[in-house]
């Protein structure tokens, strides 16, 4: 079984250009000052223009203003906004009118009590991306390399297109895909040497993983 891949908190062009050749699908720009792999809007412009076609390009933001969205995306070409914060059912379809581009919206998941959201949120959301839910008091709201227990996911049923996030790394990425049926996956610090610098060998071994390396030599081959 296979799964799409995104690579999250890109930083340099070459990390694009690894995670494109590795065969995946979307590429992460994290608009949140408080991450180590957050971009401000000159350098995510820059590196937005030179990222493979292959890659859709995906904006992060936690809770922003119409403000804030709006000066990224006067300058940065962006694919897909992904909101990773508080942000409550009735401001996802705003920032989808706003943007008119599809919105991923991250929902947090710790225990059963909390997959309600994601019936919530994907009556609104274009994509939705279930990620480990932070703990209490916690500096990010993501990207913390913390798993949940993917067990909760089995059999679920999901209104759009999702993603597994949260923890994954080129050596449970595929138990986390047999289990779940995810048919994506998103990883940041799990191909990183440090953070915000990705790494081009844990790139490639995550994707063979996942079976996008596979994949996407299948579709370069077709007609």
């Amino acid at each position: 079984m296979s799964a799409a891949v995104k690579i999250c908190g890109l930083t340099r062009a070459e990390d694009a250009a690894a995670a494109a050749a590795a065969g995946a699908r979307f590429g992460g720009l994290v608009f949140f000052p408080r991450s180590p792999r957050h971009l401000d809007v000159p350098r995510a412009a820059a590196l937005a223009r030179t990222m493979p076609e292959e890659l859709a390009r995906v904006g992060l933001f936690v809770n922003p203003t119409d403000e804030a969205l709006d000066a990224v995306l006067a300058e940065v070409p962006l694919d897909i906004v992904q909101l990773h914060g508080g942000e409550t059912p009735a401001r996802v379809a705003e920032v989808r009118a706003r943007t008119g581009l599809p919105v991923m919206k991250a929902v947090g998941i710790a225990a059963p009590a909390d997959l309600d959201r994601l019936w919530d949120y994907g009556l609104v959301a274009d994509l939705l991306l279930v990620d480990a839910k932070p703990a209490p008091g916690a500096a990010l709201p993501g990207g913390n390399g913390l798993a949940f227990d993917w067990r909760l996911l089995v059999g679920r049923r999901f209104l759009k297109p999702w993603m597994l996030a949260g923890g994954l790394t080129p050596d449970n990425v595929a138990e986390a895909i047999r289990l779940t049926g995810a048919p994506a996956v998103d990883v940041s610090s799990g191909v990183e040497s440090a953070p915000g610098v990705k790494d081009a060998d844990l790139i490639r071994a995550f994707a063979r993983a996942a079976g996008a390396d596979a994949a996407a030599e299948a579709g370069a081959g077709s007609p």
